[in-house]
């Protein structure tokens, strides 16, 4: 395993916890969901310092929170680029 594996293990985890998240925020919809689950805690505390600033700068369209989306847009960007980066400096 290189750096550029691990690198796109972070980029892959962040991607899943953000992914939790939206599902997470709809499933109150259907079932209770409790926000003092050490999961859900864990997945909120992990995500909101990535998405708060998209949140501030987005609103919301229609009561959909589009951050999640943005934040993927972004997190795609800066994964190629960075592992771009790591490619030509390690080959």
């Amino acid at each position: 395993m290189n750096i550029i594996d691990i690198v796109d293990i972070i980029f892959k985890a962040i991607w899943w916890l953000i992914l939790a998240r939206i599902i997470l925020s709809f499933l109150p919809m259907f079932m209770n969901i409790d926000p003092y689950n050490p999961v859900v805690r864990f997945i909120n505390e992990t995500t909101e310092p990535l998405m708060a600033p998209f949140r501030r700068l987005i609103p919301p369209v229609g009561g959909l929170d589009l951050s999640p989306i943005v934040l993927f847009l972004v997190l795609q960007i800066l994964h190629s680029v960075v592992r771009q980066v790591l490619i030509s400096l390690l080959y």
